[in-house]
């Protein structure tokens, strides 16, 4: 490639680059770059919102550059504070050996593994004497950290802040000193964190590392990034026919932003996709999800298989489940147009409300056509949720 074909390609769906201009220097030096990408090991599968930063990793190993994965096996017991109200628990090494063999293999089915050399910060970090941290620490102030709008919140609520929180991003910012890392990657909420490593790469005369953020890819309910815990997600390893299923409950409005971060298909066909039927839209961005994870074929089975089942309006085999919100408990009941429209199957309450009086809404195949009706979450739990011809949801 050359340096503008490279950059074009390792930059599609960015939400940021600090900055462009040292992005293209690096690039026109022709040598091979070490591209960085830190992983907490905290949860034992990869999403397709985790796998939008590993895809972009990709994107510079076909580029010609190297991946330098760095597991953190030190710094998930500390448990990163970006974007939370309150201190993470710590995980012990035990758990986190865990995760990391579970998610190790599903790495490398995005990452070409020859081009990709897999660190664990432990063996930098947890060799590190008192005095090796006083030193760390005194490369940044307390003012800066405090920059930080987790941390700033944290303070003016008067929640607390652990001291061990606060040595994070220097323990992220260290890893990339290690490595002589030239470009970090990160999602969206990554930013102050890769901007530490620059810091301290300066600090001691490295050339500062690139950093290149990613946005944050909303979950399947439309509303909220992707997230296991909140069960909108998709995760990589699912069988062909239950992953081609979710995608196609993705929001339409989100259709382009899945085709950006989740595939390959050139930015000009997304555009003339986007402008076309949503429903085959849908059924190309799951045909092109599938094919990636697993095969062309297993795409092409599965989708024969939900088609045969929606042509049919059968009620599918396996349906996705939707945990209902916690928000949206009130007074011990739920109400049904908020739960539709909270687990991403109509764009707001008022339009679940009108698919309700059209009788669009069944619950367990019986229509529902009261906009206010509201009911436990016991009564709801285990039923089937229709929204609309196509989308299923099983309720827990």
């Amino acid at each position: 490639m050359t340096v503008d074909e490279q950059y074009d390609w390792v930059s599609r769906g960015a939400l940021e680059i600090i900055s462009p201009g040292e992005l293209r220097a690096k690039l026109k030096k022709g040598k091979t770059l070490r591209i960085k990408l830190g992983v907490d090991p905290t949860v034992p599968h990869v999403t397709l919102g985790w796998a939008v930063v590993l895809r972009k990793l990709r994107h510079f190993q076909q580029a010609g550059h190297h991946a330098c994965l760095i597991v953190g096996d030190f710094t998930a017991m500390i448990g990163d504070p970006s974007g939370k109200s309150k201190t993470r628990p710590m995980l012990t090494r035990e758990e986190v050996q865990g995760h990391v063999r579970a998610i190790e293999p599903q790495l490398y089915k995005i990452l070409d593994p020859e081009m990709t050399t897999l660190y664990y910060n432990a063996d930098w970090l947890g060799k590190m004497d008192f005095a090796d941290v006083i030193r760390l620490t005194s490369k940044m102030t307390v003012a800066r950290i405090l920059e930080r709008d987790d941390f700033a919140n944290r303070l003016a609520a008067n929640q607390p802040i652990g001291m061990h929180e606060i040595m994070y991003p220097l323990c992220q910012g260290q890893d990339s000193v290690e490595i002589e890392a030239d470009v970090e990657l990160g999602g969206s909420d990554q930013k102050f964190n890769n901007l530490v490593g620059r810091d301290l790469q300066r600090a001691i005369g490295q050339e500062p590392q690139v950093v290149l953020l990613m946005p944050l890819l909303v979950g399947l309910d439309g509303v909220d990034k992707m997230s296991q815990s909140l069960g909108n997600y998709v995760s990589i390893t699912e069988e062909p026919f239950q992953m081609y299923g979710k995608v196609m409950s993705v929001p339409d409005h989100l259709l382009e932003n899945y085709y950006t971060l989740c595939t390959d298909v050139s930015l000009a066909e997304v555009s003339k996709l986007i402008g076309g039927h949503p429903m085959e839209a849908k059924k190309r961005l799951a045909r092109e999800i599938v094919t990636i994870y697993h095969s062309s074929a297993d795409a092409g089975a599965a989708e024969e298989r939900w088609l045969s089942q929606y042509s049919k309006k059968e009620q599918p085999d396996e349906i996705v489940e939707a945990t209902i919100p916690d928000i949206l408990v009130k007074d011990g009941k739920v109400l049904l147009a908020a739960l539709i429209a909270g687990i991403g199957l109509a764009s707001s309450n008022g339009e679940a409300r009108r698919l309700m009086r059209q009788g669009g809404v069944k619950l367990d195949a019986n229509k529902v056509d009261d906009p206010m009706l509201a009911l436990t979450p016991e009564e709801l739990s285990g039923k089937v949720l229709k929204v609309g011809k196509h989308q299923y949801r099983r309720i827990t």
